[in-house]
């Protein structure tokens, strides 16, 4: 069977004032998990985030990005992921000490809150702050809808995970806007309910137009084109440059005189920058203009 492709997927119910969206991510799970050696709980976590950020981006009306963050008191620090208007993903979770194979959002994260925050690309900045109060991260997101959107909004989360090939999928049922009859709350349970007839396997394995097939054969439904999703790193040796520069060349060169070279690490992406003292001297003589800086760690 080839590899289904990294896509999301938009369609809206012909006869029904009802939208949705499916997510399959096969690629770009691999990629933000390899190389960080994640416990077993926090791989089936930060594939969910990456899932959901997903499908929270596609509901943008706007170009610009989208950050969901878990914050809390459990062993897991934090878990965030990173998203834009073009479907192009990164992230990272850190954690503490040894995770249960089978441990769930709330031994993960403790007591804690979700951070959504969206910044157009033109526009005022908007944050919001969820509890944690459903007992998945689905439930949790719903509950965002609820509060911020005010619009009924079912979400369906899929993981399957191994070494050679990690997968996560999703999906999104959502009233449109004005939508707020008696009849159309039924028309609303009526997708859900056959929505909630979805297999993991199904959502992981199968071709999106499948998916919805089996699932709404009886149904009208418009399939608009499909978007590609990816894993995308900001990192740079441009912007490790850039964070030298801001840090100044005194700290510099003490960190040279301690270290003989200074390394910069990427959370998202696991990149080295290395920089000699011949190479700090030459940013330094070329007078570069500070972009944007790395996301990154000093050593």
């Amino acid at each position: 069977m080839s590899q289904i492709p990294d896509q999301l997927h938009r369609f809206i119910f012909e006869n029904y004032e009802v939208r949705g969206e499916l997510v399959q991510l096969n690629q770009t799970t691999k990629d933000i998990l390899s190389g960080h050696h994640y416990p077993l709980a926090i791989q089936r976590l930060l594939s969910e985030l990456l899932v959901a950020t997903s499908l929270l981006t596609a509901t943008l009306k706007f170009e610009g990005s989208i950050t969901v963050q878990l914050q809390g008191d459990g062993p897991v620090r934090f878990a965030v992921i990173n998203g834009d208007h073009q479907q192009r993903l990164r992230g990272v979770a850190r954690y503490e000490g040894v995770i249960a194979e089978n441990a769930g959002l709330h031994e993960l994260i403790g007591k804690g809150h979700m951070m959504i925050t969206v910044i157009p690309d033109e526009g005022e900045r908007y944050q919001g702050i969820v509890a944690l109060d459903g007992d998945t991260l689905a439930a949790c997101l719903e509950g965002y809808f609820a509060q911020s959107e005010q619009l009924p909004t079912r979400i369906w989360l899929k993981t399957g995970l191994n070494e050679e090939q990690p997968k996560a999928a999703g999906m999104l049922i959502q009233a449109m806007p004005n939508s707020n009859s008696e009849q159309h709350a039924l028309d609303f349970e009526h997708i859900v309910t056959l929505t909630d007839t979805i297999k993991s396997e199904e959502l992981l394995d199968l071709p999106a137009e499948e998916v919805l097939y089996r699932l709404y054969h009886q149904e009208e439904v418009r399939l608009f084109d499909p978007q590609a999703v990816s894993f995308v790193c900001t990192c740079s040796r441009s912007r490790c440059e850039a964070a030298l520069l801001q840090l100044g060349k005194t700290e510099v060169d003490a960190l040279l005189e301690e270290h003989d070279e200074i390394r910069m690490d990427c959370d998202y992406c696991g990149t080295e920058y290395h920089f000699s003292a011949s190479d700090v001297e030459k940013i330094y003589n070329d007078q570069l203009t500070p972009p944007e800086t790395s996301q990154g760690v000093l050593h």
